[in-house]
Protein backbone atom coordinates (compact mmCIF):
# COMPACT_ATOMS: atom_id res chain seq x y z
CA UNK A 1 0.00 0.00 0.00
CA UNK A 2 1.56 3.67 -0.58
CA UNK A 3 1.77 5.81 1.76
CA UNK A 4 0.49 9.39 0.95
CA UNK A 5 2.32 12.44 1.61
CA UNK A 6 0.66 15.19 2.68
CA UNK A 7 3.38 17.87 1.48
CA UNK A 8 7.41 18.46 1.56
CA UNK A 9 8.81 17.53 4.03
CA UNK A 10 12.23 18.32 5.67
CA UNK A 11 13.87 15.74 3.96
CA UNK A 12 12.36 17.21 0.55
CA UNK A 13 14.09 20.88 1.08
CA UNK A 14 17.17 21.69 -1.04
CA UNK A 15 20.12 20.78 0.26
CA UNK A 16 22.82 23.71 0.35
CA UNK A 17 26.32 22.89 -0.18
CA UNK A 18 28.51 23.45 3.47
CA UNK A 19 30.09 26.88 3.66
CA UNK A 20 27.59 28.49 1.66
CA UNK A 21 25.24 31.39 3.54
CA UNK A 22 21.27 29.83 4.19
CA UNK A 23 19.69 31.39 1.50
CA UNK A 24 15.62 32.06 2.57
CA UNK A 25 12.96 32.62 0.45
CA UNK A 26 12.65 36.30 1.87
CA UNK A 27 16.39 36.82 1.56
CA UNK A 28 16.08 35.84 -2.07
CA UNK A 29 13.38 37.80 -3.06
CA UNK A 30 15.02 40.93 -1.35
CA UNK A 31 18.24 40.60 -3.47
CA UNK A 32 16.69 40.41 -6.47
CA UNK A 33 14.08 43.56 -5.67
CA UNK A 34 17.54 45.14 -4.61
CA UNK A 35 19.12 44.02 -8.05
CA UNK A 36 16.26 44.94 -10.28
CA UNK A 37 16.47 48.55 -8.56
CA UNK A 38 20.14 49.16 -9.09
CA UNK A 39 20.05 47.72 -12.64
CA UNK A 40 17.38 50.04 -13.33
CA UNK A 41 19.29 53.23 -12.89
CA UNK A 42 21.75 54.42 -15.92
CA UNK A 43 25.59 55.92 -14.73
CA UNK A 44 23.53 59.51 -16.56
CA UNK A 45 20.93 59.44 -14.05
CA UNK A 46 23.64 59.30 -10.92
CA UNK A 47 25.33 62.22 -12.48
CA UNK A 48 22.51 64.17 -12.87
CA UNK A 49 21.46 63.20 -9.38
CA UNK A 50 24.46 64.64 -7.92
CA UNK A 51 23.99 68.58 -6.85
CA UNK A 52 25.81 71.24 -8.71
CA UNK A 53 29.27 72.33 -8.19
CA UNK A 54 28.66 75.06 -5.08
CA UNK A 55 30.88 77.48 -7.51
CA UNK A 56 27.73 77.74 -9.59
CA UNK A 57 25.76 78.71 -7.19
CA UNK A 58 28.18 81.61 -5.95
CA UNK A 59 28.16 83.44 -8.88
CA UNK A 60 29.49 86.81 -8.69
CA UNK A 61 27.75 90.02 -9.53
CA UNK A 62 28.43 93.39 -9.45
CA UNK A 63 26.60 95.85 -6.99
CA UNK A 64 27.12 99.51 -7.41
CA UNK A 65 26.95 101.65 -4.21
CA UNK A 66 27.62 104.40 -2.94
CA UNK A 67 29.18 103.80 1.20
CA UNK A 68 29.56 107.07 3.20
CA UNK A 69 29.91 109.25 0.14
CA UNK A 70 32.19 106.93 -1.53
CA UNK A 71 31.03 105.54 -4.92
CA UNK A 72 32.04 101.97 -4.84
CA UNK A 73 31.33 98.29 -7.41
CA UNK A 74 30.96 95.68 -5.08
CA UNK A 75 31.89 92.22 -6.92
CA UNK A 76 31.11 89.81 -4.47
CA UNK A 77 29.48 86.73 -3.96
CA UNK A 78 25.60 87.33 -4.87
CA UNK A 79 24.77 85.86 -1.36
CA UNK A 80 26.87 88.07 0.76
CA UNK A 81 25.24 90.44 3.40
CA UNK A 82 26.13 94.09 3.98
CA UNK A 83 27.48 93.94 6.97
CA UNK A 84 30.12 91.55 5.54
CA UNK A 85 30.64 93.20 2.62
CA UNK A 86 31.21 96.49 5.19
CA UNK A 87 33.08 94.59 7.55
CA UNK A 88 35.86 92.51 5.31
CA UNK A 89 35.47 94.08 1.90
CA UNK A 90 35.18 98.07 3.22
CA UNK A 91 37.59 97.04 6.55
CA UNK A 92 34.44 99.47 7.92
CA UNK A 93 34.17 97.73 11.40
CA UNK A 94 32.63 100.18 13.20
CA UNK A 95 29.32 98.06 12.18
CA UNK A 96 29.41 95.05 14.67
CA UNK A 97 28.35 91.49 14.06
CA UNK A 98 26.26 90.81 16.94
CA UNK A 99 23.73 87.76 16.45
CA UNK A 100 23.54 87.90 12.99
CA UNK A 101 19.94 87.12 12.75
CA UNK A 102 18.43 90.74 12.92
CA UNK A 103 17.90 90.34 16.85
CA UNK A 104 20.13 92.74 18.66
CA UNK A 105 20.54 95.69 16.47
CA UNK A 106 24.39 95.93 16.72
CA UNK A 107 24.86 95.57 12.79
CA UNK A 108 22.45 98.63 12.26
CA UNK A 109 23.25 101.07 9.43
CA UNK A 110 21.68 103.67 7.70
CA UNK A 111 20.21 102.70 3.71
CA UNK A 112 18.84 105.78 2.04
CA UNK A 113 18.77 107.51 5.37
CA UNK A 114 16.34 104.77 6.68
CA UNK A 115 17.79 102.27 9.69
CA UNK A 116 18.38 98.93 8.44
CA UNK A 117 20.04 95.37 10.08
CA UNK A 118 23.16 94.57 7.60
CA UNK A 119 23.01 91.17 8.76
CA UNK A 120 19.64 90.59 7.39
CA UNK A 121 20.31 92.27 3.75
CA UNK A 122 22.15 91.44 0.57
CA UNK A 123 24.60 93.59 -1.10
CA UNK A 124 23.28 92.61 -4.49
CA UNK A 125 19.87 94.53 -2.99
CA UNK A 126 21.62 97.54 -3.09
CA UNK A 127 22.07 98.46 -6.56
CA UNK A 128 22.22 102.68 -6.51
CA UNK A 129 21.58 102.58 -3.03
CA UNK A 130 23.18 105.21 -0.18
CA UNK A 131 24.67 103.78 2.82
CA UNK A 132 26.07 105.26 6.07
CA UNK A 133 27.77 103.34 8.85
CA UNK A 134 29.00 104.77 11.99
CA UNK A 135 32.18 106.07 10.57
CA UNK A 136 30.32 108.48 8.03
CA UNK A 137 28.25 110.15 10.85
CA UNK A 138 31.17 111.97 12.28
CA UNK A 139 34.89 111.68 13.61
CA UNK A 140 36.80 112.36 17.18
CA UNK A 141 37.26 116.45 16.13
CA UNK A 142 34.04 116.45 14.57
CA UNK A 143 31.36 114.28 16.15
CA UNK A 144 27.83 114.52 15.15
CA UNK A 145 25.23 115.44 18.54
CA UNK A 146 24.57 112.14 18.83
CA UNK A 147 27.38 110.84 19.39
CA UNK A 148 28.43 113.46 21.57
CA UNK A 149 25.31 113.09 23.44
CA UNK A 150 26.11 109.51 24.18
CA UNK A 151 29.63 110.48 25.53
CA UNK A 152 28.30 113.26 27.48
CA UNK A 153 25.73 110.51 29.00
CA UNK A 154 27.64 107.95 29.31
CA UNK A 155 25.41 105.56 27.16
CA UNK A 156 27.97 103.00 26.80
CA UNK A 157 29.98 100.13 28.52
CA UNK A 158 31.52 97.83 26.68
CA UNK A 159 30.85 99.76 24.02
CA UNK A 160 29.91 96.66 21.48
CA UNK A 161 26.06 97.83 20.83
CA UNK A 162 27.38 101.18 20.73
CA UNK A 163 27.59 102.02 16.93
CA UNK A 164 24.46 100.41 16.46
CA UNK A 165 22.56 101.77 19.15
CA UNK A 166 23.81 105.50 18.19
CA UNK A 167 22.61 104.64 13.91
CA UNK A 168 18.76 103.80 15.47
CA UNK A 169 19.19 107.22 17.41
CA UNK A 170 19.84 108.82 14.77
CA UNK A 171 17.17 107.40 12.17
CA UNK A 172 14.64 108.15 15.47
CA UNK A 173 15.11 111.72 14.98
CA UNK A 174 13.19 111.29 11.35
CA UNK A 175 10.86 108.75 12.87
CA UNK A 176 7.16 109.78 14.38
CA UNK A 177 8.20 109.23 17.37
CA UNK A 178 6.09 110.42 21.33
CA UNK A 179 8.21 112.93 23.73
CA UNK A 180 8.28 110.57 27.17
CA UNK A 181 10.91 108.12 27.86
CA UNK A 182 9.01 105.36 27.01
CA UNK A 183 8.31 106.44 23.35
CA UNK A 184 11.92 106.11 23.13
CA UNK A 185 12.61 102.86 24.73
CA UNK A 186 9.82 101.52 21.83
CA UNK A 187 11.69 103.01 19.65
CA UNK A 188 15.15 101.77 20.34
CA UNK A 189 13.91 98.21 21.28
CA UNK A 190 15.51 96.59 18.64
CA UNK A 191 18.62 97.45 19.74
CA UNK A 192 19.63 95.63 22.76
CA UNK A 193 22.34 96.72 25.19
CA UNK A 194 23.77 93.54 27.51
CA UNK A 195 25.69 96.08 29.75
CA UNK A 196 22.08 97.62 30.76
CA UNK A 197 22.96 101.12 29.84
CA UNK A 198 19.30 101.85 28.77
CA UNK A 199 18.82 104.81 31.30
CA UNK A 200 21.89 106.63 29.84
CA UNK A 201 20.85 105.94 26.40
CA UNK A 202 17.39 107.89 26.74
CA UNK A 203 18.86 110.78 28.65
CA UNK A 204 21.43 110.96 25.65
CA UNK A 205 18.64 110.97 22.69
CA UNK A 206 16.21 112.81 24.82
CA UNK A 207 18.90 115.42 24.90
CA UNK A 208 19.46 115.60 21.11
CA UNK A 209 15.71 115.95 20.38
CA UNK A 210 15.24 118.82 23.07
CA UNK A 211 17.82 120.33 21.54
Amino acid sequence: MTEKRQGPGVDDAPQQEPGLPQLTRRGFLTWVGVGSAVGAVTPGEVFAAEPAAASDAADSGVTRLTVNGVMREAKVDVRTSLLDYLRENLELTGTKKGCDHGQCGACTVHVNGRRVNSCMSLVAMHDGDSVTTIEGLGTPDNMHPMQAAFVEHDGMQCGYCTSGQIMSAVALLKEPCGRGNADVKEAMSGNICRCGAYSNIVSAIQQVRKA
